[in-house]
């Protein structure tokens, strides 16, 4: 509405704007057009969505927290306004100027203030506000220059469009920033660029506060409040993954810093439905004097969970707190199993824990099933957990094949190949196939409910199918936001890893050496092909999860 009443045409909203799976990069500068454009009735629908969850929160005595304008705009606005000053940003992460490098107006440019000012007006006045306003200008982007006195400049712009608003606006900034490009923000940037706002009228989420807290080198944000955050989890990852020790006690660590102006604790992940217990702990802790006795704590969560006491599960939950939910150290929490990954020669198979702790973990769940398996959230545990010893199997699988292809082993290369491509990837997507919330058949369609046309729908599928796989039009991000679905198994990593164990197969067979770029050329294909192959996935499981488990535990368990 705000770019249409400053005279952009359609064509020119068109061109800035990504499709739905992309707006989170949008909104902060690093995309645009991608995936897009939007249809009109994308915008209406969001609308009325908004008004529900804005009315939602409200009742419940939450603080709705609105978006600000940050200072990316299309390039129309140059069109428009020619004598404008805006400067082109470089290109973000593997992605270049076609869908990257958007347009910064320079925070001194007046035009800075009226769009501001303009769309935070049109914004209260659709939604009310509760004086909290979020704006990313330099999320994952390199300001134009490093001089402390312009990057106080930008963020006193910024905030001043909010204060020409609303007088008692409060700036909400992410500060993932900080440690994203430490090398920039040094501590006289990162001074500057908070100082250029009065010190209370800004709060900051150290955003990676599990792993790489900014408080600590900042003293306290140089005065402006922080909440500490736990990040957690990168693209919506599957995993069992945790830094239990450093989140149950680093809330309590940063209250105690000296002249701490922390004031809460946040949860920040890029993607939920996922380690439930470790939002469970998490939300636990902003109620706590001191840290938790974990292993008592998890004992208790077991019973919780499931609505009995039960000694195989509550040891099964101890193990796993102790090896998977306890990384320690600088841990980033992107799922790098082979499993999920574009095969080649030279994959990762580290783990941060004992495999066999899973794998024991695994069996004493399964013995808990003639008690528990009536419980939804047991048969949910029971999944995720085969499903991390189906990983852990992957990576065995893909070592012996490694080790057979670099021995020159054609019948262990066979042996070992074939279980994998033929057995395990197949019975893996069985078994997330039997549970709802591992269906790729759920994703898909739930992006299909938002169009309101055949052709949107499509949109919307390509649009889902894309942010899980090549993540970009080339695979730009390639698997960042890997999931294990049903459906995604079995027709995007399992096709890959047939070709990848025929192509090293052939290269035996002829004595031609494995070619890496010539694999990624295929495989390419491969995975565009499962973007665009238009099949319907069930949204509906099939199958006994507790049978399936069991058959994969006889055949697999260690």
């Amino acid at each position: 509405q705000v770019y249409r009443s400053l005279g952009l045409n359609q064509s020119e909203i068109d061109a800035y704007f990504t499709g739905p799976a992309f707006l989170a990069w949008n909104r902060m500068g690093n995309l645009r057009r991608w995936a897009g454009p939007l249809p009109p009735s994308w915008h209406l629908k969001q609308l009325y969505l908004q008004y529900r969850i804005v009315e939602r929160m409200r009742s419940l005595g939450m603080i709705t927290v609105l978006p600000a304008f940050a200072g990316h705009v299309p390039q129309g606005v140059l069109r428009v306004f020619p004598r404008v000053n805006a400067t082109r940003l470089g290109g973000w992460s593997h992605f270049d100027c076609t869908y990257s490098c958007t347009y910064l107006l320079d925070p001194e440019d007046p035009m800075f203030q009226v769009i501001g000012t303009l769309f935070l007006k049109e914004l209260i006045k659709e939604f009310g506000t509760d004086h909290i306003y979020s704006a990313d200008t330099f999320n994952e982007m390199t300001p134009l220059s490093s001089d402390p006195a312009y990057l106080s400049r930008v963020s006193n712009a910024v905030f001043r469009s909010m204060a020409g608003a609303d007088p008692e606006a409060l700036w909400l900034m992410q500060g993932w920033l900080f440690q994203h490009q430490p090398d920039f923000w040094q501590p006289a940037q990162v001074r500057a660029l908070l100082h250029g706002v009065p010190l209370g009228r800004m709060i900051v989420l150290d955003l990676f506060a599990e792993s790489k807290p900014v408080y600590q080198w900042t003293e306290s944000f140089y005065g402006q409040p922080f909440i500490w955050c736990m990040l957690h989890n990168f693209g919506g990852n599957h995993g069992l993954f945790g830094t239990v020790e450093a989140i149950n006690h680093g809330p309590f660590a940063a209250r105690r810093f000296p002249n701490s102006t922390m004031v809460g604790t946040g949860l920040v992940p890029e993607g939920i439905e996922q380690n439930d217990m470790v939002y469970e702990m998490m939300n636990e802790l902003g109620w706590r004097q001191e840290p938790l006795d974990l292993p008592t704590w998890v004992t208790r969560y077991a019973e919780r969970r499931y609505g009995a006491p039960n000694a195989a599960a509550a040891a099964a939950w101890r193990l796993l707190l102790r090896s998977a939910y306890n990384c320690t150290g600088v841990c980033v929490n992107h799922n790098r199993s082979p499993l999920v990954r574009r095969p080649s020669l030279h994959m990762d198979t580290e783990l941060w824990y004992n495999a066999s702790d899973v794998y024991e973990a695994w069996r004493l769940l399964l013995s808990a099933s003639p008690e528990l398996g009536s419980s939804p959230t047991f048969r949910y545990d029971l999944v995720d957990v085969t499903r991390q010893a189906a990983q852990q199997l992957v990576s065995s699988y893909y070592l012996s094949i490694r080790q057979a292809f670099q021995s020159h082993a054609l019948p262990e290369l066979l042996t070992a190949g074939g279980v994998l491509v033929y057995d395990l990837l197949p019975e893996l997507d069985n078994l997330l196939s039997s549970h709802r919330l591992f269906l790729l058949g759920r994703w898909l369609e739930s992006a299909r409910a938002m169009a309101t046309s055949n052709r949107e729908a499509e949109q919307y599928e390509l649009n889902a199918r894309n942010q899980v796989t090549l993540w970009g039009p080339n695979g730009n991000i390639l698997d960042y936001a890997n999931k294990q679905l049903g459906g995604l198994v079995l027709d995007y990593y399992g096709v890959r890893w047939s070709l990848f164990v025929s192509t090293l197969v052939e290269s035996l067979n002829s004595g031609t050496p494995f070619h890496q770029d010539q694999f990624n050329q295929a495989v390419f294909q491969v995975e565009r092909g499962f973007i665009y192959n238009q099949k319907r996935y069930p949204a509906v499981p099939a199958g006994d999860t507790l049978e399936i488990s069991r058959k994969l535990f006889l055949k697999y368990y260690p």
